[in-house]
């Protein structure tokens, strides 16, 4: 079984290191096969027609319409098939046995909040799992609503999981690991040298390591009624590109998916499954009210957070924010081709192991996807969706959300809950600012609560054209 998994990696990599020195050479490309998963055999690229606008989401494949929330229910499960396929890779089932345990426990912002370290534990032998801080506010009465946040920064008053190597940044220092993508990577270089450079910021720790000063930094989320779990995004898979002596993958060595080597998932998955797992948990809690769980997370947790949110109902909030390319923004509207500096053949040239194996055949021919970012958004529907955005962020492109926004809104007025779907831009660049915050609080309060906001989510800015 374990030969049986590792081919489809290595088969990629031959097909695409043959296809991309053809293309380099002006030969036509050679077709991509498709590549065999659990989930069964779909077409390759070569198989697909060509379109370039968004593959709509309230039509079955075989052409029928779908007209009515019933048909809506059976078009998602069509739908999350082939985002399994060619976009996320296949994640297992829910392990079943999630359990938590508590390591510390104190009072934080002077008694107003209770803060809780809590190991979860699951899988074969219960042998998996990560810390969660929690967080939940003492004048609570009842059931509240919980934000779950898993960070770029520590989890709060826990150890960091040990990690093999920093993720890179930006692709740099992969030139030995990546594969050419041909004439698409030279019009997105092309794009990028017009573009006025500047310093990419990292993500930041928007979490301090203690639990005092994490509680300070969410006040607000506490004064509102909201309970907040955190924890740091890699202890559910770590971010590493390099691939082991097998040709696998190296994250497939840590956290959980040692027990699971039957799944073709990449690592954006494997951290929106984490964060399913830290729901299950949160649903046994009696502070937490299972209708009104939320989930934040920026740049590449935002595109995990995007998946959770399409693939977990419980998800009643869902909030990506900055997630670019591989994220909320429509492919076929994104890097070169949309004016932005990351589009899909970017992703594969920088983070292919985030995706499903069988994304990478459509970087140098976008408009073959058989899907687009779109369908994760829709996938939320009849739930809220909210994409928090910065007008000033480089790795995203406004028309590509706009796209997306639009070609999901279908599903959203055929169930009658079109103001359930929104977006936010705050005066930013790459980062989760505490506008972005206050934006998710409005939002949530407005959708859990029906509570009125000073504020519009359907605005735009003007460079989405």
């Amino acid at each position: 079984m374990r030969n049986r998994q590792r081919w489809p990696y290595i088969l990629t990599l031959i097909v695409g290191l043959a296809a991309a020195a053809l293309a380099q050479s002006g030969a036509p490309r050679v077709p991509v096969p498709p590549i065999k998963t659990s989930l069964g055999l779909m077409p390759g690229a070569a198989e697909l027609p060509s379109r370039q606008a968004l593959p709509d989401v309230l039509t079955f494949e075989n052409g029928d319409p779908v007209a009515t929330a019933a048909q809506w229910t059976k078009r998602r499960e069509e739908m999350k098939r082939i985002l399994a396929y060619y976009a996320t890779g296949l994640m297992p089932p829910a392990p079943g046995n999630v359990r938590g345990r508590i390591l510390k426990s104190s009072a934080v912002l002077s008694g107003a909040v209770i803060y809780r370290l809590v190991h979860l534990s699951f899988g074969p032998g219960s042998k998996y799992g990560f810390d969660v801080a929690l967080f939940v506010p003492t004048s609570a009465k009842g059931r509240i609503p919980v934000v779950v946040f898993p960070t770029f920064g520590p989890t709060p008053g826990g150890t960091p999981l040990a990690t093999m190597v920093r993720p890179p940044e930006q692709g740099k220092g992969l030139d030995a690991l990546v594969i050419p993508l041909g004439d698409q990577t030279a019009r997105a270089a092309e794009a990028a040298a017009a573009t006025p450079q500047t310093s990419p910021v990292a993500p930041p720790a928007a979490s301090a390591s203690d639990p005092e000063s994490a509680a300070a930094a969410h006040a607000e989320l506490f004064r509102r009624g909201y309970a907040l779990a955190i924890y740091h995004y890699q202890d559910t898979g770590e971010d590493t590109i390099g691939r082991m002596k097998d040709g696998n993958w190296a994250f497939r060595t840590t956290r959980y998916y040692p027990a699971h080597p039957d799944y073709d998932w990449g690592l954006a998955a494997g951290w929106a499954w984490g964060l399913s797992r830290c729901i299950d948990y949160l649903e046994t809690q009696p502070f937490a009210d299972r209708e009104k769980f939320l989930a934040i997370g920026h740049s590449r947790i935002g595109k995990a957070v995007l998946i959770a949110g399409a693939f977990d109902d419980r998800i009643a909030v869902v909030a990506p924010a900055g997630s670019g390319a591989g994220g909320t923004g429509a492919y076929r509207f994104n890097g070169a081709r949309g004016g932005g500096r990351e589009g899909l053949a970017d992703m594969m040239r920088k983070y292919p192991n985030w995706f499903s194996p069988n994304l990478y055949q459509f970087a140098a021919d976008i408009d073959k996807l058989p899907f687009d970012q779109h369908w994760l958004v829709a996938l939320a529907a009849p739930r809220a969706f909210i994409s928090l955005e910065g007008t000033d962020d480089q790795n995203c492109v406004p028309n590509a959300l706009k796209q997306a926004i639009a070609g999901a809104m279908p599903a959203y007025e055929l169930l009658g809950v079109p103001r359930r779907l929104g977006v936010h831009y705050a005066p930013h660049r790459h980062a989760l600012a505490d506008e972005d915050w206050a934006a998710l609080l409005d939002f949530a309060d407005q959708q859990l609560f029906g509570k009125d906001v000073a504020r519009r989510f359907d605005e735009f800015p003007e460079s989405a054209r």
